[in-house]
C-alpha cells in the first residue's frame, strides 16, 4: 500500500533539502561554486541566485537537459563530465554534492574534494548511508510513514511515471553512518555529520585558512 502511493506521487528528497544546502553555501560567502552530480539542474537554480555555478553530470543526456535549461545564463556552466575528469588544478569556494556521495569511493572522494576548495573553502553534502544501527530504524520509521503524505500534499494528481529530474540511476550505499563519520575524521577533520530525515545525512565542512 505504501510503496504503490509513493510511486504515484513521487517527490524528490534531495530537493527537500536544496534550500538547507543554499543557506550553507550563502553563509559561507562563497562566490564560484562547484555543484557535482547536478542532475537536471534544480539545485544549480537556486544556487546562481546568489553565485556562479559549475554543474558536473556525467550522464549526457541528462547534462544536455541542464545545458538547455541554463543555455542563456552566464552565471552557470554546465559540463557533461565525470567528478574525476574535472581540471585537478580548479579550486572552489563551495563544493556541493546531493545524492552523488554514496556512487564514489568513499574515503578517496572525500580527500579529492578537499583538494577541491579553495582556501576557506566550504563542501556541502547531503548523502545516503546503508541502516544497520536501532538509530537507523528510529529514524527510518518517521519517514516511511511521512513520505507517502507529503507526497500527496506535494502531487495530488497521480503520476504514471516519475518526473524528469529523479530519473537518474541510483545506488545503494554501501557505508553506515558509523563508517562515514570515521572516514570524515580521517580525511576532513572538524566535519559536522547529522543524521537526518527521509534516508539522509548531511556533512559541513570547512577548509581552514
Amino acid at each position: 500500500m505504501l510503496s504503490e502511493l509513493n510511486r504515484a506521487h513521487p517527490w524528490s528528497h534531495n530537493d527537500h533539502y536544496a534550500d538547507w544546502v543554499v543557506r550553507r553555501v550563502r553563509a559561507s560567502g562563497a562566490r564560484r561554486v562547484l555543484d557535482i552530480g547536478c542532475g537536471t539542474g534544480n539545485l544549480v537554480a537556486r544556487l546562481r541566485d546568489h553565485c556562479a555555478v559549475t554543474g558536473l553530470e556525467r550522464d549526457p543526456a541528462t547534462a544536455a537537459v541542464a545545458a538547455h535549461r541554463f543555455r542563456d545564463d552566464p552565471a552557470v556552466r554546465i559540463l557533461p563530465i565525470d567528478f574525476a575528469d574535472r581540471d585537478p588544478d580548479d579550486r572552489w569556494d563551495a563544493v556541493t554534492l546531493v545524492a552523488v556521495l554514496h556512487h564514489l569511493p568513499l574515503e578517496p572522494a572525500l580527500r579529492a574534494l578537499r583538494a577541491c576548495l579553495a582556501p576557506g573553502g566550504r563542501l556541502v553534502v547531503v548523502g545516503l548511508h546503508r541502516d544497520v544501527t536501532i538509530g537507523d530504524a528510529l529514524t527510518r520509521l518517521p519517514a516511511v510513514l511521512l513520505n507517502p503524505i507529503i507526497g500527496v500534499l506535494k502531487h495530488p494528481a497521480r503520476a504514471t511515471e516519475p518526473p524528469q529530474h529523479m530519473r537518474a540511476p541510483i545506488a545503494e550505499p554501501r557505508e553506515t553512518l558509523a563508517e562515514i563519520r570515521a572516514a570524515a575524521a580521517g580525511e576532513l577533520p572538524g566535519a559536522r555529520i547529522r543524521r537526518r530525515l527521509f534516508w539522509r545525512y548531511t556533512l559541513v565542512y570547512d577548509d581552514r585558512v
